[in-house]
């Protein structure tokens, strides 16, 4: 179904290519862009699910599209600046976030299999860890100064740890499920 909320998931999934392009053109100013691109893109993820919620214009389709537009966006920007970083300091809060959408999303998927999603639901910690992460993401791209790189580092590092809390909780609502035998 087309409608506002979804055709902002559409126009950022569309973003992502754009980033990635932007990312790797050998120009002064390509990390720049690259950057307003990735937040562009950040901004429509908050909005799409705000416009639904005002306009009532939920759809299942939309339900399904938003998160995966969302991790797809998330999973480039951290597979990109792991490569032009080379750094364990990037590398494995990357692996760590990206170990967490996967298990977490095979969680909601489980969970709604068996009729408990609700269990899962995102939660404030999430909402505030993909805050941080976006905020950490767009400095590591942009790498406008020593500062900026180093202030995005410990965001980046602050959303490792609510990536870590944000797992765990959701596990443990899952944990009576995950571990009956029936």
């Amino acid at each position: 179904m087309i409608n506002i909320p979804n055709s902002l998931t559409y126009f950022r999934i569309l973003l992502i290519p754009v980033f990635i392009v932007l990312f790797y053109l050998p120009f002064e100013w390509s990390y720049f862009w690259a950057a307003l691109v990735f937040t562009i893109a950040a901004i429509t993820d908050w909005f799409d699910g705000f416009l639904a919620r005002q306009l009532d214009q939920t759809t299942q389709f939309g339900a399904f599209l938003d998160p995966v537009a969302d991790k797809v966006m998330v999973a480039a920007a951290l597979v990109l600046i792991t490569e032009d970083y080379s750094s364990i300091l990037v590398t494995v809060p990357a692996m760590i976030m990206i170990a967490r959408e996967i298990i977490i999303s095979a969680l909601r998927e489980w969970m709604a299999e068996i009729g408990k999603r609700s269990r899962v639901a995102v939660s404030w910690i999430g909402k505030w860890k993909a805050t941080i992460q976006m905020l950490a993401l767009i400095g590591l791209i942009w790498q406008q100064s020593i500062y900026m790189i180093w202030g995005s580092y410990l965001l980046l590092y602050v959303a490792t740890g609510l990536t870590l809390v944000s797992a765990y909780d959701y596990l443990r609502a899952a944990w009576s499920d995950l571990t009956s035998e029936g």
